[in-house]
């Protein structure tokens, strides 16, 4: 049984190996390591590679060895533990009371869910020579036992200092010393079409390493503002028990750890893999190894991508930033004047290209820093500085359906006055305003641009909407072109452009 896997799209596999051991019920209480382990170092050592000239292919008319030898003992198995819960196999009817009137007692009574062991394997990075691991969260998560074994066939108990499944990264610590690490790069100066190796424990059947080019960098595959994707993709070949392995250059140096394939359903490597930079992983486990935990810049705010048909709507000349789909109250955005609808240009200086550059910039900035924020807002740029807070860890009527004034558009979607109980049917405060989508024909424009049955459109055009009379109105102005409509889905708005090319 695999017991990691990560969706992106429709198949995409984290890469790393489970088997489910079910040679009976095991009756232990799940121990868990402590997530936060706070070391008396605030950072660990590690050898970070200085910048140096290219190297030339012609250095290595004799294959890649003199790379790979040095940086394969680096690279480690691991093997964690889990103790899940299982339900007894006996049908739950067996407890009746009737059932028994008829049957006695000689069927045992149902006892409950019950404990069993679930194993799993991947790969990790040693980066200190005191001990210190890179690898994945998704390797490592709710283990009660985590091995580590060296390539010089040493087993090793390895504790779990930390991890941030934002980022899907762990820090292990194992006791030893004088043992063989990996250079860090400076994985920012990454090019399309540079030479990588991806190494790690493939199926495990042992330590494997494959070879590729570096396809693109700062991949996102879809995550939220929750989760920090800048992934290296490569076509090097990476597979279930790669996950934590290191992805290294042409002079040996760390890049990234190998996190996930997209496999198209085979499980398998399809050519189409991603590793973590190693730029982000090693801020990510200097801050574990400080504070026990990650602690990141916070604006709250919900954003989204600039395609050309959405900037057309708000005025501006060409696509990219991030548009702001709504603003928390009391947040340190609101409090720095940002509003829905601004789209955000640069961040200190430098350009955002899309929703996953300002992610990532404000997570990496601490609490109490501020932020300099160009946005565009109704036809001109405005300046912004917003201090930012720390990151939280833990947050029917007459429907209209079209008729003679209904835009080609959003004809297929139905929608009704939002009342207060619908609104906590849909988990929304009572104040929410705004018409909620009833129907959807699935062979709509609003289908194909993601509307839902349930969301709450509360603006048009950039016109509020309280209720179906101003809905009508607004659809009124929209005749054949496309229309921008602020959605409401579970008490976060968005952006969609409906009927846009």
């Amino acid at each position: 049984m695999t017991a990691a896997k990560k969706k992106v799209s429709y198949w995409l596999l984290i890469a790393s190996v489970g088997a489910l051991i079910v040679g009976g019920a095991f009756r232990l209480g799940l121990v868990r390591l402590p997530g936060h382990q706070v070391l008396g170092a605030e950072k660990v050592a590690v050898a970070v590679a200085a910048t140096e000239p290219p190297v030339s292919l012609g250095d290595f008319k004799n294959g890649f060895a003199s790379v790979l030898g040095p940086a394969l003992p680096a690279v480690v198995n691991i093997s964690s533990t889990k103790i899940v819960k299982s339900r007894n196999n006996m049908p739950d009817f067996y407890n009746d009371p009737f059932f028994r009137q008829f049957f006695g007692n000689q069927f045992p009574p149902s006892q409950g869910p019950q404990s069993e062991r679930e194993y799993g394997l991947g790969s990790g990075v040693i980066v200190n020579a005191d001990g210190y691991i890179l690898t994945n969260n998704h390797v490592v998560d709710g283990a009660s036992d985590v091995e580590v074994f060296t390539q010089d066939k040493k087993k090793y108990k390895a504790k779990i200092l930390g991890t941030d499944p934002r980022t899907d990264i762990a820090v292990l610590k194992i006791d030893a010393t004088g043992l063989p690490t990996l250079t860090l790069a400076d994985s920012s100066k990454l090019k399309v079409g540079d030479i990588v190796f991806a190494i790690g424990q493939p199926f495990g059947i042992g330590e494997t390493t494959t070879m590729g080019i570096v396809s693109a960098t700062g991949r996102s595959l879809g995550g939220t503002i929750e989760h920090y994707e800048d992934f290296i993709q490569t076509d090097a070949a990476i597979n279930p028990g790669n996950s934590g392995g290191a992805l290294i250059d042409l002079r040996g140096n760390l890049v990234g750890i190998n996190t996930a394939i997209i496999s198209g359903g085979s499980g398998g490597n399809q050519g189409v893999g991603f590793a973590i930079p190693i730029n982000m992983a090693h801020k990510v486990m200097d801050q574990i190894i400080e504070h026990g935990k990650v602690i990141r810049g916070y604006l709250g705010v919900s954003i989204q991508g600039v395609d050309p048909d959405i900037a057309k709507a708000f005025g501006l000349s060409h696509g990219g930033g991030a548009l702001i789909g709504s603003v928390s109250p009391d947040s340190p955005a609101s409090k720095g004047g940002m509003e829905r609808g601004d789209i955000v240009l640069a961040l200190n200086g430098q350009a955002i290209n899309g929703p996953s550059d300002l992610s990532i910039q404000i997570s990496q900035m601490a609490p109490g820093s501020v932020a300099h924020l160009k946005v565009f807002r109704n036809g001109q740029s405005k300046d912004l500085d917003v201090t930012l807070g720390e990151y939280p860890e833990k947050g029917a009527a007459a429907s209209e359906e079209g008729g003679g004034t209904t835009p080609e558009n959003l004809k297929g979607l139905q929608v009704q006055n939002l009342t207060p109980d619908i609104a906590q049917q849909l988990g929304l405060p009572a104040s929410t305003f705004g018409v909620v989508v009833n129907a959807v024909d699935p062979s709509s424009a609003a289908a194909a641009a993601g509307i839902q049955q349930g969301d709450v459109i509360q603006e048009v055009n950039r016109k509020p909407v309280h209720n179906l009379e101003q809905y009508r109105e607004a659809l009124r102005g929209v005749g054949q072109q496309p229309a921008l409509l602020l959605v409401n889905r579970g008490g976060t708005t968005h952006y969609v452009m409906v009927g846009g090319q």
